[in-house]
């Protein structure tokens, strides 16, 4: 998510023939699962990175599990759809923003991340601070009004106000960019509010410019942007955000106590200083594939409809700088999510009995550089003549107890709702709210490349109760995109084939449904991203 010994994997096997036994449906084996978790998160794959030999290794497993069990090439005759990559770099020089006369670095007061576009940047633009930089009037957020950006650059506070619903708030914040595009803007910078710099300090967010930036390359042969109008980005530590509001009509402690108040909604105005952002990147191009596979559908006339079962591949790869242990495993992120898809699709072809709809199975590239393989596979479909109509995403789930509850993220906003309660009541867990909405894990995996697109989705995390809080935090705390996230964590492995279990059974409902998920017509996100597709009217219980 974006927070070996050589396989020995145990067959999947059938339940007796009793009639309670076939109702139970199929039985998944733990081994089976720390199999496929072992070698994902070998060091022999080097932390598979994206465009690196170790993730084309990790590539090639996923592509023959699914081969072995008759599952078919779903790119077009191939396991493989490739994506072209853009890869920029930090030169020897960090980027600079020079502020009133006064110059921050990046890396220090200021982050900016190369760009996969110019090479050579010198963009100077007057600022005006736009509160949250929130444009939909229709929801209350209106930070835009009375305001003058064409041209600029808008300075805009991280997050969104406290109070938004969590879902809400992550869409809205992962929008800020096309919304300040659409205003004119030409570039925006991000001041963090005081709960943003306690949840991800300082020091942790500058450590992540050693990363390069990715973007994957459209038909045009151009890198792809969702708000190529914003030239500039970048973030403010304190220091260089006093200085941007140096002689403003409020100073910014006001504005930062105001974010901090529930519902608090700074307004914006015209800052002073003006704002110049010198960068320059090296900039080069990889390519990493998304593996696919297909199940066909058993009935005619939907069989061109397609659940989409997702789990990224990738994760972060070797860092050549750090002493000792130096390979980021993955194994939770996202061994896990990868070893539920082959046991799932395992599920699949081994009932004997084909779902009515078809199922899409997709191991992606890129997630870990910004969504970015399922992205391409959202914009770049795979299905000749069909539509991908509902997404069951397999994200980090952290296996280190055995969850009594489920964290259902975007259920509560289409059809898919029932679907998921009837599953997890199967296993007897229970659904609970996010317990984390200042993370917005709802927009930080891949499912929400295509909830963008418009289609249904669902994404499910172990939950808090029993002892779930207290190993969820410190895994994040400890092991988290840390080379410590590797198979010699203590993993409940039956907890792992539970909630495999509990991820089919909402795959095959969906695929099994008469009809295909729905956005409920009072739902944000049916508002936001439905367009004019029919809606469901949510059911009062």
């Amino acid at each position: 998510m974006r927070f070996l010994p050589l396989l020995a994997a145990a067959a999947l096997t059938l339940p007796a023939a009793s009639s309670a036994q076939q109702e139970a449906g199929p039985v998944f084996s733990p081994e089976a699962f720390r199999g496929h978790v072992d070698f994902l998160a070998d060091d022999l794959l080097e932390g598979r990175d994206t465009g690196s030999r170790g993730y084309d290794i990790a590539a090639k497993y996923v592509a023959t599990q699914f081969q072995a069990l008759g599952v078919r090439p779903g790119a077009n005759g191939s396991w493989y759809q490739q994506v072209p990559f853009i890869v920029a770099r930090q030169t020897a020089q960090p980027a600079r923003v020079t502020i009133g006369g006064r110059t921050f670095t990046s890396g220090q007061e200021v982050l900016v991340y190369p760009s996969t576009v110019e090479a050579n940047q010198n963009v100077e633009a007057p600022v005006v601070f736009a509160g949250y930089g929130i444009d939909m009037p229709s929801r209350g957020f209106n930070d835009y009004r009375g305001l003058d950006v064409r041209g600029k650059v808008v300075a805009v506070l991280s997050g969104s106000p406290l109070g938004t619903q969590s879902e809400m708030g992550a869409h809205l914040n992962a929008e800020k960019a096309r919304m300040a595009e659409k205003r004119g803007a030409i570039g925006m910078i991000t001041i963090l509010t005081r709960q943003a710099s306690t949840t991800t300090p300082w020091a942790r967010r500058i450590a992540g410019l050693r990363e390069p930036s990715f973007a994957w390359v459209g038909r045009d042969g151009s890198a792809f942007q969702r708000a190529p109008g914003i030239r500039v980005a970048g973030t403010l530590d304190t220091p260089a955000a006093e200085a941007l509001f140096a002689g403003a009509r409020r100073p910014l402690s006001a504005i930062l106590d105001e974010a901090a108040r529930e519902g608090g909604k700074p307004k914006g105005f015209a800052l002073k200083p003006s704002l110049r952002f010198e960068r320059q990147s090296e900039i080069g191009r990889t390519t990493s594939p998304n593996v696919i596979g297909m199940i066909p559908g058993s009935d005619p006339a939907l069989a061109n409809e397609y659940v989409l079962l997702m789990a990224h591949l990738d994760h972060e790869g070797v860092d050549p700088s750090a002493t000792g242990d130096n390979i980021y495993n993955g194994a939770m992120d996202n061994a896990t999510g990868t070893a539920t898809l082959i046991e799932v699709a395992k599920a699949m072809m081994a009932s004997g009995n084909r779902s009515r709809r078809s199922i899409l199975l997709a191991a992606v590239t890129g997630e870990e550089k910004g969504l970015l393989g399922s992205e391409y596979l959202a914009r770049n479909p795979v299905v000749t003549g069909g539509k991908v109509v509902g997404v069951v995403n397999l994200d980090m789930p952290v296996l280190l107890y055995d969850f009594s509850d489920l964290i259902a993220f975007g259920s509560n906003h289409s059809t898919l709702g029932p679907i998921v309660e009837r599953a997890v009541a199967q296993a007897n867990v229970t659904l609970t709210p996010d317990p984390l909405p200042q993370e917005g894990l709802f927009t930080r995996s891949d499912h929400y490349r295509f909830v963008q697109a418009g289609v249904p989705s669902v994404f499910l995390m172990t939950g808090f109760g029993g002892e779930g809080a207290q190993r969820f935090k410190d895994f994040l705390a400890t092991h988290y995109h840390k080379p410590s996230d590797q198979p010699d964590l203590p993993f409940n492995w039956n907890a792992a084939a539970k909630f495999a279990r509990i991820n089919y059974l909402i795959a095959r409902e969906i695929a099994e449904a008469p009809e295909a998920p729905r956005w409920y017509s009072d739902s944000f996100f049916g508002q936001a991203v439905g367009g004019n597709q029919p809606k469901a009217t949510r059911t009062v219980r």
